[in-house]
């Protein structure tokens, strides 16, 4: 099976194949449903299983990464962009910043 793009599907606008072979939006309606894990990781720590017990309500973790440095989003355990948190009403977000393309994200 190949891995397509959504810029491989069109703009939508037209019938869904034509004798050319070419595919809009309306290709992808069987998978529209099909659910997906979607992960925003602000970074990783590594520690050993004592250390991990050691850790309580107020505990900081120190992360791999720097404030305001962009986050890595995961769909499916692959990395498809990065991103920036935001809040929006009182609750944390994610802003993509960044499409990464299959070749380029190194999995």
């Amino acid at each position: 099976m190949a891995d397509l793009g959504l810029e491989d599907f069109g703009d939508g606008t037209g019938p869904a194949a034509d004798e050319e072979g070419e595919k809009s939006a309306a290709d992808l309606a069987p998978v529209f449903d099909v659910p997906v894990n979607i992960s925003a990781v602000l970074g990783k720590s590594y520690m050993s299983v004592s250390q991990l017990l050691k850790l309580g309500q107020g505990s900081v973790l120190e992360l791999d990464r720097k404030v305001g440095e962009a986050i890595d989003i995961y769909v499916n355990n692959r990395l498809v962009a990065r991103g920036e948190v935001v809040v929006v009403d009182d609750r944390l977000g994610v802003t993509m910043t960044e499409i990464i393309k299959s070749e380029d994200a190194g999995n």
